[in-house]
């Protein structure tokens, strides 16, 4: 697999191609948008780490024209690595073709999990098996029972109906098939999936979710994420419950 980092802090930069280098992944860098581009044209990657903030443009531009573009290339893994960490950059990112969205600081072992699930996404779609620099398991991912999984796989799988969140490849999936979860939505799953059956206070939410010290963001950015989660999952899990918060039911 062959990935274009896109990120104009050289260090970073060297940083984050040793890390997927250790992973078996081919990797070729750029400083600026201009270069950037040049090397997509020329080397075609499997996926782009692609920063926001560059010296000549705005990532989101080039991730536009990707998206444009006809042919294979056209679907590119994307992943978009950025210090533009509020919520409408975010949705900004992943509304304009963005597969995922990462926030510096950030741990180089979540980027890697988060490319290797975008890689992966976007094989699937095309019906093509890689491993993409990860271990793969003789039964379906999602649908493995307990005895077929191992005690360690068995441990980091938290599951509710239909809906299978495995914590520590931070993938999810709903009746078999992988859900394109931001890592916001992620957090908000793995909290409602930890607290089933159980009435959540919208401050609760806000303050596990955003922001631990209580300076919360608007209460209109938990229903955003909320009915954008909704429409993710298969199944009316997330109940609403007026003047209060919200309930995730199980399904028995």
């Amino acid at each position: 697999m062959k990935i274009l980092i896109i990120e104009d802090d050289s260090g970073l930069n060297r940083g984050i191609s040793f890390a997927l280098g250790q992973e078996g992944y081919e990797t070729i860098s750029a400083q600026t948008l201009q270069e950037g581009e040049s090397l997509f044209e020329k080397e075609k990657p499997d996926a782009v780490i692609l920063d926001l903030n560059l010296p000549d443009g705005d990532g989101v531009v080039f991730c536009k024209k990707i998206r444009q573009l006809s042919g294979t290339e056209s679907e590119t893994a994307i992943v978009m690595l950025t210090a533009r960490d509020l919520e409408t950059d975010e949705i900004m990112g992943l509304t304009n073709g963005a597969d995922d969205y990462v926030t510096k600081p950030f741990s180089v072992s979540v980027l890697k999990i988060r490319l290797q699930n975008a890689l992966r996404r976007k094989s699937a779609a095309h019906g093509i098996l890689t491993d993409s620099g990860a271990q793969r398991h003789s039964c379906h991912e999602a649908s493995c029972s307990l005895g077929e999984m191992s005690r360690e796989e068995a441990e980091h799988r938290i599951t509710s109906g239909e809906i299978v969140l495995d914590t520590k490849t931070l993938r999810a999936f709903s009746g078999g098939e992988e859900l394109n979860l931001s890592m916001t939505e992620f957090r908000l799953l793995q909290y409602f999936l930890e607290n089933r059956n159980r009435a959540l206070l919208k401050e609760q939410i806000l303050r596990h979710i955003w922001d631990a010290d209580g300076n919360f963001v608007e209460e209109n950015t938990l229903s955003v994420n909320i009915s954008r989660l909704r429409k993710k999952l298969s199944g009316n899990y997330i109940r609403t419950i007026q003047g209060i918060g919200y309930l995730w039911e199980e399904k028995q």
